[in-house]
């Protein structure tokens, strides 16, 4: 553990220094990743105002959505990291790739079935590839130069992903959502057989779009069994294996995995409840109008990150960070006490701000960790578990005194943040 990080470095075996044209595509590829998997994070926004509508669910029971994804996310972390240490990193995310795909695919048998949990099993499915693709993918980045520029390369390459974000929002927006909402008092009126009528087609509304990205997956699958990849090694100078107990046993590490998960968790709650927030807010709001907010929030976010990468060259990543977290917290704050438009376009504005701050702690978290840093990226990533817990508990709190005052969890989470920024994600004692 007295080994320092610059004792350990990364390098592409072909030397892409000399053949930086042979290797553009597969790095194309790589960043389309991140573009691939923000499609299907952000169609579980729309899954849950979707589900609740197809299965009368409470808002405790929708959230079980974002529970269902980052607990795959949770569990697949770990294997993902030790299946890429035996087999490397394109084996990784082909295997990543198929689950994904194979996740996307059930959807239309659960649809058929119209069972909630065949559907939470099939987003559990495709959460646990991604899980390989996050897993791959951010060290990678990460990696490839500098470590005193981990932070704004890892940035520019998720810039990708909010864009991915937008288009899972819009194919939500326009080809899942029906337009249809009846009320409690009409649904009373509806006779059985309209009332399963009705259940049946919301429930359907999903097969299609899900049918296509499970193509376009395997398309991709194919693209990259073809695609010569550069190959990451590590120079470590010593075999050993670094023990789980000495990883967490550095501070500004084990704080960054905290961080991680209040962070997903903020993020997820906002963008999960803002269609509900949104209707609540405004009465008689249609579910495509309000889905339109959460649109404005990805462009927000996708600006952010521009901005922030930018602005991450003048600034040192954690002050931005700090900072740009207590905004997050006085925005919140008004959407706590505000109703109307006014509320609806502060949880708007969180986006621009919270867009630096996953690859920003995952950056902070991994510096000098040397021979650890894929078991503290798997770690990381299995942080993203907040998601899943942080989401459920903002959907009892809503359940019991409504969505105003459950927008209190992420108001606190962004707190966390904040603290990481400005104080724990100091390097201080031992490194490896």
């Amino acid at each position: 553990m007295a080994q320092m990080g610059t004792n350990h470095s990364a390098k592409i075996t072909a030397d892409s220094s000399n053949n930086g044209g042979q290797y553009l595509f597969p790095l194309i590829l790589i960043t389309s990743l991140f573009f691939l998997w923000g499609v299907a994070n952000n169609l579980n926004d729309i899954l849950i105002k979707q589900f609740k509508k197809a299965f009368e669910l409470t808002d405790f029971q929708s959230g079980l959505v974002q529970s269902a994804f980052y607990f795959g996310y949770f569990v697949l972390a770990m294997p993902a990291a030790i299946f890429m240490k035996k087999r490397g990193y394109k084996a990784g995310i082909m295997l990543g790739l198929a689950l994904y795909a194979t996740g996307a695919l059930m959807f239309y048998p659960a649809a058929e079935s119209r069972s909630y949990n065949f559907f939470l099993l099939a987003l559990f499915v495709i959460a646990s590839g991604l899980a390989f693709l996050e897993t791959a993918a951010n060290p990678y980045v990460a990696v490839l130069g500098s470590p005193q520029t981990s932070a704004f390369r890892l940035n520019l390459a998720q810039s990708f992903n909010p864009i991915g974000s937008i288009v899972g929002i819009l194919v939500g927006q326009q080809f899942i959502f029906s337009g249809v909402e009846y009320t409690q008092e009409q649904i009373a009126q509806l006779s059985p057989a309209d009332l399963e009528k009705y259940y049946t087609s919301e429930a359907s509304a999903v097969q299609i779009p899900y049918l296509l990205i499970g193509v376009v997956v395997i398309l991709f699958i194919a693209l990259i069994w073809f695609t010569k990849f550069p190959t990451i090694q590590e120079e470590e100078t010593t075999t050993q294996k670094i023990p789980l107990s000495t990883l967490l046993g550095i501070k500004h590490f084990r704080l960054a995995v905290i961080a991680q998960f209040f962070y997903v968790g903020a993020q997820v709650g906002v963008w999960s409840y803002l269609i509900r927030y949104a209707q609540n807010a405004v009465t008689g709001m249609p579910e495509k109008e309000a889905a339109s907010y959460l649109t404005y929030s990805l462009v927000a976010f996708m600006i952010g990150r521009f901005v922030g990468t930018a602005l991450l060259k003048f600034v040192q990543s954690h002050l931005l960070m700090g900072f740009y977290a207590i905004a997050c917290m006085a925005l919140v704050g008004v959407a706590v006490v505000s109703d109307g438009h006014f509320g609806i376009w502060a949880l708007v504005l969180t986006s621009f701000f919270m867009s630096i701050m996953f690859p920003t702690i995952f950056s902070l978290g991994l510096t000098q960790l040397g021979e650890g840093t894929k078991l503290g990226a798997s770690l990381l990533v299995m942080a993203i578990i907040g998601g899943a817990i942080l989401t459920a508990l903002m959907g009892l709190v809503s359940d019991l005194q409504g969505i105003n005052v459950a927008q209190i969890v992420p108001l606190i989470c962004f707190g966390v943040v904040a603290f990481y920024g400005f104080k724990g994600s100091k390097i201080t004692g031992e490194v490896l």
